[in-house]
C-alpha cells in the first residue's frame, strides 16, 4: 500500500503496483477481494482519458520469458548500508526517474543504464533489489545460463529479446556477472563468435532507452570490454565496508537479538571482510544462541564464528588463480 500511495501521479508505476497487490491477494486465496479489485482496475483502464495516459500493464514476456526471472523484492532501504556518495547517486537517480517527463520536456536525457562494480558480497545485487523496491518497479534478473546459447549464433538473438522487453516495460532488469557477456574483445582466448556477441551487446545498449532501468553488475571490471563503459549512464562502485559501515551493519544484523557482550571494538577486527562474510558471522553466532537455548548471543559464539570465517577466507585465497 505504501508503494501504491508513493507512486501516485506516476501512472506506469501506479498500475504496476496495483497489479502486484491484486496478484498477492489471489496468491492468498482471497478470490472475492481479488476479483473485485481486478474489476475496478479494468473499469478504470477502459476510460478513454486514462487509456491515453497510461501504458499497458506489464505482462510476463513471452519472447524473453526463458531468459528473465521475476524476483519479488523483500528488502527495503533500511536493509542496506551505503556510502554517502552511493546513497546520493541513487537518490538522484530515483528523483530523475520520477520527474522523467519534466526532464525530457527540456530535451535532456534520463539516466537509465547503470553499472555496479566491486568485489563479491559488497551489496550490488541487494542494492539493485532495493532500488527497484523504492521505485515500485518489478525486479527481473537475467538468467545468463539460458541466455548464452550452446548455439552461439542464437545468443545475440536472445539478448535482443530481453532488451526489447526492457524497452517496452517499466522494470529494473538486472544482469549479474555481466562480464560473462561483455568480456574484452582483446582477450586472445575468446572465440570469434563471442566477439560478435559483444558487438551486438554494445549496439543494443547504445540504442535502448528502457522504460525503467538496466543494471549490470560485475566483480571483474578489468575483464570488461573498454567500449562497454561509455554505454552506461552511471557507474557505481561498491567497496568493502570501512569500520564505521561495519559498526552500522553489525547493529543492523543484531537489531532483534539480545547480546551478552559489547559490539564496540568488534568492527575494527572485521575490516577487510565483505558484507556477505560479516553477515555469515552474525548468522552463525545467532544460530549458536538458538541451538544452545540461550537468551542472548555470547561473545564466545561471535568469536568462534569470526574464526570460522577467517579460515574460510584463507582457503578461498589459496584457491584463487594466480595472475
Amino acid at each position: 500500500m505504501k508503494k501504491l500511495l508513493g507512486s501516485y501521479g506516476r501512472d506506469e508505476e501506479f498500475r504496476a503496483v496495483a497489479q502486484q497487490i491484486i496478484d498477492e491477494e489471489e496468491k492468498k486465496n482471497n478470490r472475492v477481494l481479488a476479483r473485485s479489485l481486478r474489476q475496478t482496475f479494468e473499469a478504470a483502464r477502459s476510460r478513454p482519458v486514462a487509456a491515453k495516459a497510461l501504458a499497458p500493464l506489464i505482462p510476463f514476456p513471452d519472447a524473453a520469458g526463458d531468459f528473465v526471472e521475476r524476483v519479488e523484492t523483500r528488502h527495503t532501504k533500511d536493509d542496506i548500508i551505503l556510502t554517502a556518495t552511493n546513497g546520493r547517486i541513487l537518490l538522484g537517480l530515483q528523483k530523475e526517474y520520477r520527474q522523467s517527463e519534466l526532464v525530457k520536456r527540456h530535451g535532456l536525457p534520463v539516466r537509465s543504464k547503470l553499472m555496479f562494480c566491486g568485489p563479491p558480497g559488497c551489496g550490488k545485487t541487494l542494492c539493485a533489489e532495493v532500488f527497484a523496491a523504492e521505485l515500485g518497479l518489478p525486479f527481473f534478473v537475467v538468467k545468463l545460463d539460458r541466455l548464452v546459447s550452446s548455439y552461439l549464433g542464437e545468443t545475440a538473438t536472445n539478448i535482443r529479446k530481453i532488451f526489447e522487453f526492457a524497452r517496452k516495460h517499466p522494470c529494473v532488469l538486472f544482469f549479474d556477472e555481466f562480464d560473462a557477456l561483455a568480456r574484452s574483445r582483446e582477450d586472445g582466448g575468446e572465440h570469434n563468435e563471442l566477439r560478435r556477441v559483444v558487438n551486438s551487446l554494445l549496439l543494443f545498449i547504445d540504442q535502448i532507452q528502457p522504460k525503467g532501468f538496466i543494471v549490470a553488475a560485475t566483480n571483474l571490471d578489468r575483464s570488461l570490454d573498454m567500449a562497454i563503459w561509455r554505454r552506461f549512464d552511471e557507474v557505481i562502485w561498491f567497496e568493502k565496508p570501512d569500520q564505521k559501515m561495519i559498526e552500522r551493519f553489525l547493529r543492523l544484523k543484531f537489531k532483534n537479538v539480545q547480546l551478552a557482550f559489547d559490539l564496540d571494538g568488534r568492527a575494527a577486527s572485521l575490516e577487510g571482510y565483505s558484507y556477505a562474510e560479516i553477515g555469515r558471522i552474525c548468522t552463525q553466532a545467532i544460530k549458536a544462541m538458538v541451538m544452545e537455548s540461550q537468551s542472548a548471543v555470547q561473545a564466545r559464539d561471535f568469536d568462534v564464528a569470526v574464526e570460522d570465517e577467517a579460515r574460510r577466507k584463507t582457503v578461498s585465497a589459496r584457491l584463487k588463480p594466480t595472475t
